[in-house]
């Protein structure tokens, strides 16, 4: 019999006529990988929004309020030999990890991004000072996994790496050459993700085009650029590869990230990537990643770079040693069975 494993979230799920859906690829196909060795029990934040994704797990939870999840998280802990796992640190899943320990349970907290860095974008200066607060009682009273070692903090816990690449994503690319810069970008739309501050910098300018794959359903976005063109968030996975195909260069603007699946699906697609210097952290090994200054000039520059030098940053580009999804659940299974 599998052994029960409580997923607590603040990711927005949407019902719909019996199934469920998020917009987060992490909350689907992590539980599903999970899904495997334990009994997955999923709790998440109810959404009347439109969402891409479909989990494909039978138990799921949704709440309008705190108090009923909470409520619900307390009759969790009825259960005998279960596990609780909260994915990142949130004041939903703050208050979560409080009323587990109270009642006996010590969590284990998946740490996906840098806390300080997105709360610092969103919130400014007092941000990094109230997820630290968070972030030290949550610590003290959990196990951690984390996908970076530095989002540990000096912490103790376990490090493994998230991937959602299989043999499709690893097939041979199709090739391609620059004549103009077809820029992608895949992603939500949120300050902390600097996608509003790349559309400035871009903004109007001649031979160069931004595709952006991550608009939630329903929405609009009035940008009034001719170079800019929006499309949905893409849950079909051959689609998704054809949008890296058909584009020459990836760019992820974001302030801040932790351990970003879409740079591995890009250099997996052996598409060069552009980052800022906010996230140069992520580069670590691997090769076809370019650092840039957030002003148009050095990313223009970082551009011809690699405009000139493309056939030979794709040939580097070969010897990356990328994780795949098979991998990264057995690690995360083996390190939620360890605590």
């Amino acid at each position: 019999m599998k052994k029960k494993l409580f997923i607590f979230s603040n990711e927005s799920i949407l019902s719909h006529e019996g199934k469920f859906f998020c917009d987060n690829i992490d909350l689907k196909t992590t539980p599903e990988g999970l899904n495997k060795k334990f009994e997955i029990n999923l709790f998440g934040r109810k959404t009347k929004k439109n969402k891409s994704h479909e989990i494909k797990i039978k138990k799921i939870k949704i709440f309008s309020n705190i108090f009923s999840y909470i409520s619900s998280v307390i009759k969790s802990t009825k259960q005998e030999d279960a596990k609780y796992l909260i994915i990142s640190i949130s004041p939903y899943t703050f208050i979560v990890s409080i009323f587990l320990r109270m009642l006996g349970k010590k969590p284990i907290v998946y740490l996906r991004s840098d806390g300080f860095g997105e709360y610092k974008s969103i919130l400014g200066k007092i941000g990094p000072a109230i997820y630290y607060l968070i972030f030290s009682i949550t610590c003290s009273i959990s196990n951690l996994i984390s996908c970076r070692d530095y989002i540990l903090r000096g912490k103790k816990g376990k490090v493994i790496n998230p991937s959602q690449l299989d043999s499709t994503w690893l097939r041979q690319p199709k090739n391609t050459e620059i004549k103009n810069f077809k820029l992608l970008y895949v992603g939500r739309f949120k300050v902390e993700k600097g996608i509003f501050s790349l559309i400035d910098l871009i903004k109007n300018k001649k031979g160069i085009s931004l595709s952006i794959v991550g608009a939630e359903k329903g929405m609009s976005y009035n940008l009034n650029q001719s170079n800019v063109k929006i499309f949905q968030q893409q849950s079909n996975k051959l689609k998704l590869i054809k949008y890296y195909d058909d584009n020459n260069i990836f760019i992820l603007p974001s302030f801040t990230e932790g351990h970003p699946m879409v740079l591995l699906e890009a250099l997996a697609r052996r598409r060069p990537v552009i980052i800022f210097e906010d996230i140069r952290h992520v580069i670590g090994e691997k090769k076809g990643i370019f650092v840039s200054k957030r002003n148009f000039v050095n990313l223009l520059g970082t551009l011809n770079h690699i405009k000139k030098n493309y056939k030979k940053i794709q040939n580097e580009m070969k010897k990356n040693k990328l994780p795949t999804y098979k991998d990264f659940i057995e690690k995360f299974v083996k390190a939620i069975e360890s605590y």
